[in-house]
C-alpha cells in the first residue's frame, strides 16, 4: 500500500500523517457535508419549525450524521457516480436514510434553498478547524521543547554568530527562547483567528430563501445556523463562493510559523556543525552509506524541505482562493482539496523539527573553547568603555588591533595599559575580563519571558 503510493503523505510519511485522514481525505470531505447539510435540516425543522417534527425524526436525522463511516462514505461515491455530481450525491443520500427511517414526507427539506457552495464551503470551514486543532498541539510541544531547553541552559555562555562570523556572545538558553517566543506569537495568532462560512444562496442574496418564504428573516436565520450549529463565524458578502478571506489569513499565519521552523531548523543545522550541539546516537542507525563516522542532523533537514513544500502550497491557495470569475468559478475546487496536502507536509514539518529537537545535547566544552579563542569579541566593551572615558578614536584604534585577526591575551593586556583616559579600576576588570563573561543580560531575558507565563515542567 505504501511502497505504491503516488504522494510521500501516505507513503513513506505516512505515520506522520495518519490523523490528517479522517479530516481532509474524500471521506473526510463527505462527512462534513454530510454534517453542514444534517445541521441545516435540523435547524429548519426543529429551530425554523417549518414542518412537523417529532423525536423519532431528530434521532433519525444524527444518526445519519453520527454512525456516518467509511462505507457509509462509499455509498455516496456509488451515488455520485451516477449523478456526477459530490453534493447532490450527498443530498440523494440523505434522503434515502430518511426514506429508510420512515421519513420521507420532509426529504425535499433536505438541501433547501442552497447551492453546492453552501455545504462546500462551511464543509471546509469544519475541516480546517479541525486542522488547525491537530496542528496547534504539535507546534506548542516544539515550543515547550524550547522553553525547557532555555530554562536548562540559560546560564551556559555562547558565541553569536552574525555573517557567520565570530560576534558578541550570547546564552544558549537565549537563543532558544527567541524561537519559543516567536513560535508563541504566531501560534497565538493562528488560534484566535476566525473561521468563516457562508449559506446564503446561488449568488449570496437569499434569492431562493426570500422568494418561497418573505416573512422569515433569512439574513439572521443564517447567522444563528453558523454559529449555533455549526460554531463559524457567518459571512453575508459574497458571491457564490466564500470570499476565503478568513482562510488566507490563516494560511498566512501559518506561512511565518512555517518560516520560523525553517529558520530553527537551519540554526540547529548550524550548532550542530560547529559542535554546540550533538546529536544522540541510536544503535542500528547509519549516517551514510560510505562514511561509517557520520551522524547527519537529517531531522532538520526534512524538516526544512517539508515546511518549504507547505510554504509554496499556502503561498498558492492564500492567493488563489480570494480571486473568483463574477460570481462563481470551478478553479477554487480543485485547488481546495488540497488543503489536507498543505497540512501534511506542515505536520511532517513539525514532527521532524521536535524529533531532531529530541536528539540534542549541549556540548559545554566545545561551546567555551570557541568563546576562549576569540579574545576579539571583547573590543565591543572595551571601544564602548573607550568612548565612555572620552579616549580618542576608540572604534578605529580597536578595528586596528582586531580586525580579521586572531589576538592573545598579552595583546589585549598591552592594549589596555597604553590607554591614559580609563581608569585602573576599569582597567584591571578588562584585562581579567573573559569572553563567557560577556553576555549582558542575556540570562534575565529568559527569566523575563517566563515572569508573565508558566514554566514548563
Amino acid at each position: 500500500m505504501g511502497i505504491c503510493s503516488l504522494s510521500v503523505l501516505d507513503g513513506r510519511y505516512r505515520h506522520y500523517t495518519e490523523a490528517l485522514r479522517d479530516v481532509f481525505s474524500e471521506y473526510g470531505l463527505i462527512k462534513s457535508r454530510v454534517r453542514v447539510e444534517t445541521q441545516w435540516l435540523k435547524f429548519l425543522l426543529f429551530e425554523m419549525k417549518l414542518d412537523r417534527t417529532d423525536e423519532g425524526l431528530l434521532a433519525c436525522i444524527d444518526r445519519i450524521s453520527d454512525m456516518f463511516d467509511s462505507e457509509s462514505a462509499l455509498a455516496v461515491k456509488a451515488i455520485e457516480a451516477e449523478t456526477n455530481h459530490d453534493v447532490k450525491a450527498v443530498e440523494y443520500y440523505i434522503k434515502q436514510q430518511l426514506i429508510d427511517g420512515g421519513y420521507e414526507r420532509i426529504k425535499e427539506w433536505v438541501h433547501f434553498a442552497c447551492t453546492s457552495e453552501d455545504i462546500n464551503n462551511t464543509a471546509y470551514g469544519l475541516m480546517l478547524k479541525a486542522g488547525r486543532n491537530h496542528i496547534v498541539p504539535l507546534i506548542r510541544a516544539v515550543q515547550e521543547k524550547l522553553e525547557k531547553m532555555a530554562l536548562a541552559n540559560k546560564h551556559v555562555p555562547m558565541m553569536a554568530r552574525t555573517h557567520g562570523q565570530p560576534a558578541t556572545p550570547t546564552t544558549v538558553g537565549k537563543e532558544m527562547i527567541n524561537f519559543a517566543w516567536r513560535i508563541r506569537m504566531e501560534t497565538d495568532t493562528l488560534e484566535t483567528l476566525p473561521v468563516f462560512g457562508k449559506i446564503n444562496g446561488a449568488s449570496g442574496n437569499f434569492n431562493a430563501h426570500h422568494f418561497v418564504l418573505p416573512d422569515i428573516d433569512w439574513i439572521s436565520a443564517s447567522e444563528r445556523f453558523l454559529r449555533h450549529y455549526l460554531e463559524l463565524e457567518p459571512v453575508l458578502y459574497t458571491t457564490q463562493i466564500n470570499p476565503y478571506n478568513h482562510l488566507s489569513a490563516i494560511l498566512h499565519a501559518m506561512v511565518r510559523l512555517a518560516a520560523v521552523f525553517i529558520d530553527l531548523d537551519r540554526d540547529m543545522w548550524g550548532y550542530i556543525s560547529h559542535g554546540y550541539f550533538s546529536q544522540k546516537l541510536k544503535d542500528g542507525e547509519v549516517g551514510s552509506s560510505t562514511m561509517p563516522h557520520k551522524v547527519n542532523p537529517i531531522d532538520f533537514e526534512n524538516s526544512e524541505g517539508n515546511m518549504g513544500l507547505a510554504i509554496s502550497m499556502m503561498d498558492h491557495m492564500a492567493v488563489k482562493l480570494l480571486i473568483s470569475r463574477f460570481q462563481r468559478d470551478l478553479s477554487d475546487s480543485t485547488v481546495l482539496r488540497n488543503i489536507g496536502a498543505l497540512f501534511g507536509y506542515f505536520v511532517i514539518g513539525l514532527k521532524s523539527t521536535r524529533k531532531g529537537m529530541d536528539k540534542l545535547a549541549v556540548n559545554e566544552a566545545i561551546i567555551q573553547k570557541d568563546l576562549a579563542d576569540n579574545l576579539e569579541l571583547l573590543a565591543e566593551p572595551i571601544q564602548t568603555a573607550m568612548r565612555l572615558h572620552g579616549e580618542s578614536r576608540p572604534y578605529e584604534k580597536l578595528k586596528e588591533l582586531t580586525r580579521g585577526r586572531k589576538i592573545s591575551r598579552e595583546d589585549l593586556t598591552a592594549f589596555i595599559d597604553n590607554l591614559e583616559s580609563l581608569p585602573a579600576p576599569l582597567k584591571n576588570r578588562i584585562a581579567g575580563m573573559q569572553t563567557a563573561e560577556y553576555v549582558g543580560l542575556a540570562e534575565k531575558l529568559v527569566e523575563q519571558y517566563f515572569s508573565a507565563s508558566e514554566k514548563p515542567e
